[in-house]
């Protein structure tokens, strides 16, 4: 690490705060580590946009635990419901945002309605190790660039949703319920990528079937998947259309390599694609995230 000062949280008082939150309000202008001791934080965080990069290092991803448990209809401060996007157990907004090792959780619980566990609206945000755990929308990934390397994904309806350009590596994506739905991309349609799982590990839980890889929350949603294993939980037309078929014009959604029981080329929908393997190995993090300024995120590392 780039002798970046390092400020420890700690429940036990052995820290220099017993909050996240207070941790980050501490934040000056320099770039930070935040390292987050063992405990269950059941906290709204904040990471304001202003901010310097800021990493989150836990010690114990099973047992790093930051958590809430609003949802939609939780009302606020004002009386009114809270909505999809104020319902986040964490907020990011600050480019250049880092975190390993750590669980994010939203509890409010399976059938709550939209109950988001992290609200990543930056650009250049990379998570390593990290668990997001929720029912129902449980990641938001707003505009910008993302990398997720080995992370746990889980949740029942389009539970990786949002407008990103993002690069889930060697990452497990579960699926909690039957008849859900994976992702839900609003990708731009200048947008070249939208979501590119590599190598990754899909599966259901007990009794859980008919699971679609996606649908498209918006028109021009872009979805890739790369050698990938899928469980039996996987519906065989593999992408749903979200009942708009001028959605199927726009949507690009595509796989290579597939394997495992929720494979199945011959019947997917026909307005899916099967990528050749010289466009799949395209498809390095470098390359669909490198940018103007040749962001390298699969290089970067938390450690202190």
């Amino acid at each position: 690490m780039d002798n970046k000062q390092i400020i420890v949280v700690s429940q036990q008082g052995t820290g220099d705060f017993v909050t996240v939150q207070e941790a980050v309000d501490s934040v000056g202008i320099e770039p930070v580590v935040i390292q987050v001791e063992p405990g269950i934080y059941k906290e709204k965080i904040v990471i304001h946009k202003d901010l310097p990069p800021i990493t989150f290092l836990g010690k114990d991803q099973k047992n790093t635990i930051l958590t809430y448990d609003d949802n939609a209809h939780t009302l606020g401060d004002d009386g009114s419901p809270l909505g999809t996007f104020r319902s986040a157990s964490l907020f990011i907004y600050a480019p250049d945002f880092m975190m390993e090792n750590m669980t994010i959780v939203n509890s409010s619980g399976p059938g709550t309605g939209q109950a988001v566990a992290a609200f990543v609206d930056a650009d250049r945000a990379l998570f390593r190790k990290v668990r997001f755990l929720g029912d129902q929308d449980t990641l938001y990934t707003g505009p910008g660039r993302q990398y997720y390397d080995h992370c746990y994904i889980e949740g029942d309806v389009d539970f990786i949703f949002g407008p990103a350009t993002a690069v889930f590596d060697h990452c497990h994506i579960h699926c909690k319920r039957k008849g859900g739905y994976i992702t839900a991309a609003s990708t731009p349609e200048n947008e070249e990528h939208g979501y590119i799982f590599l190598d990754c590990v899909v599966t259901g839980g007990d009794g859980v079937e008919n699971v679609y890889l996606g649908r498209p929350w918006r028109p021009y949603a872009k979805a890739t998947w790369v050698r990938t294993k899928m469980d039996a939980s996987v519906h065989p037309s593999g992408w749903h259309n979200w009942g708009d078929l001028e959605k199927e014009k726009t949507s690009r959604y595509s796989e290579f390599g597939s394997y495992g029981p929720g494979a199945n080329d011959m019947e997917r929908v026909t307005w899916a694609q099967l990528m050749s393997k010289e466009e799949a190995s395209e498809l390095t993090p470098d390359f669909v995230l490198g940018g103007l300024d040749q962001w390298q995120p699969a290089k970067r590392s938390a450690r202190v």
